[in-house]
Formats: C-alpha cells, structure tokens, sequence
C-alpha cells in the first residue's frame, strides 16, 4: 500500500475512477486478509471486502492524512468485519460447541498430520469463540503484528480499552482451551 501516493488518493476522493480502481488493486488482497482473520469465511470475508471499499469510495473525501492510510484503510476494514460478524450473530452455544468437539476424529498416534489437523481445527474453533472485539485486537496484535497505539489508533478506541480486550482475550482462550482438554481426556 506504500505504493498509492497522495495524488493517486486525492484524484479518487475527487471521483477519478482510475484513481480508486488503483487504490483497489494495491489494498483489496489487504483488505481481503484483514477481513478473512476476523470473519473466518472466504465467503464472509468477500462480502465484507465490497462493504469496505463501498465505505471507503464514500469516505475517501474525508481522509485527512492525518494518519497513516494503511492505518485508514485498515480501521475501515477491521471495523467492518467486526459490524458484519455481529450482525451475522454468528456465535455458537455452548452445547453445540461441545458437539462439535466430541464429534472430532480420534487423535491418532503423536506427531502424525491427523493430530496436527485436530489440533488446528481444535484452535480454530477456540479462537472463533472469542466475541468479535477482542478477536479484532488478537488477530491485529498477534497476526499483523502491530503495538498496542497502532491498534488503538486503528479502531479508533482507547490504548487501555486494547489492553483490556487482549486480555480478556487471552483468558478467554486458556478458559475454553482448558475446557477443551479436559473435555478431550
């Protein structure tokens, strides 16, 4: 995204079609990754890719560059995938979690894909758990890899409120990977 420069943005907030489709071109994969790690669906994640660049085609008038527009573009994106994955009330009880996690395949001996399968699988399903906030801050913290200001920043919430919502987080997952191994012996 270093590669749109600030004539290329400015052109697209004055409706230079062109403009916008090269915006599109170098974020839309970006967009893509930000979305599929927050929603988990390759499905969703497209849905939730032509909301944000719905958004952005509307708000691009308004980018001030006052931040960076990675970080923009990014807030625009994480903020969107949260708002599909709440209204998409996509969270499973508890008993049905419980289901799916008896329903797994036996491990087999250690060290052997099929183990490594359930234990990614077993993850999965873990994190999907967590409510959409606090995966918003895991997956932008642990898998983008930025600090706590660059997440603040990105969300446009308080650096305290980010580091309740990991920590939350991390306790939620210990909590349900417990249940998980217990469930499992």
């Amino acid at each position: 995204m270093e590669n749109i420069s600030r004539d290329t943005i400015e052109d697209a907030a004055r409706g230079d079609l062109a403009a916008f489709e090269a915006i599109y071109r170098e974020c839309s994969g970006y967009v893509f990754n930000v979305a599929w790690r927050i929603v988990n669906n390759r499905a969703d994640a497209e849905e939730v890719v032509q909301e944000v660049f719905l958004v952005i085609h509307r708000k691009l008038k308004h980018y001030r560059f006052e931040s960076a527009f990675k970080t923009w573009v990014y807030r625009v994106a994480a903020n969107s995938a949260v708002d599909y994955v709440r209204k998409s009330a996509r969270t499973r009880p508890t008993d049905e979690y419980r289901a799916m996690v008896q329903a797994a395949p036996p491990a087999g001996p250690s060290g052997q894909p099929a183990d490594e399968r359930r234990i990614i699988e077993t993850t999965r399903r873990v994190f999907e758990r967590l409510p959409a906030d606090q995966k918003t801050c895991m997956v932008l913290r642990h898998i983008e890899g930025l600090s706590y200001k660059e997440i603040a920043d990105t969300l446009d919430i308080n650096i305290n409120t980010v580091r309740t919502r990991l920590r939350r987080a991390r306790e939620t997952l210990l909590a349900l990977r417990h249940e998980v191994l217990h469930h499992e012996l």
